[in-house]
């Protein structure tokens, strides 16, 4: 299943991909976000996870042009428990080196109680952390 989700202009600032094969939620941001966007794509992609049953997202952040500072509260102070809850464990959080987005990623990383998560500035880095917790039986 892949779902797009669209800003009021039409340009898609997420896509889901729930992925059977290594059982996590990828998420793919993109272009500037806003407060609605992180609120709307977060709980699509939870409700993603939920209905798979998986434990794991891999949530890839390297297209987003500035940051979301104007959602981490939000993110860490309602989303993250609600997450927890709907059976997100492993969460694993690829980012740009030196960017707005990064700055805000290294806070929520360092600020996060509610379920594990590791940042990454590569992919494949992220994907075999990841592995570990989603493959197990």
């Amino acid at each position: 299943m892949k779902l797009d989700l669209k800003n009021p202009f039409g340009r898609t600032y997420l896509t889901i991909q729930v992925d059977a094969k290594n059982r996590w939620v990828h998420v793919n941001w993109m272009g500037y976000l806003t407060e609605e966007n992180v609120k709307t794509g977060a709980q699509a992609y939870t409700d993603a996870l939920a209905e798979a049953g998986y434990t794991c997202v891999l949530n890839d952040t390297r297209l987003i042009i500035g940051g979301w500072d104007h959602s981490l509260q939000w993110v860490l102070n309602d989303w993250s428990p609600r997450a927890a809850r709907a059976g997100l464990k492993h969460f694993a959080m690829i980012t740009t080196p030196e960017t707005f987005a990064e700055s805000t990623a290294s806070t929520f990383y360092i600020n996060l109680k509610a379920f594990s998560v590791k940042v990454f500035d590569d992919k494949n880095s992220a994907e075999e952390w990841l592995r570990q917790y989603s493959l197990k039986k």
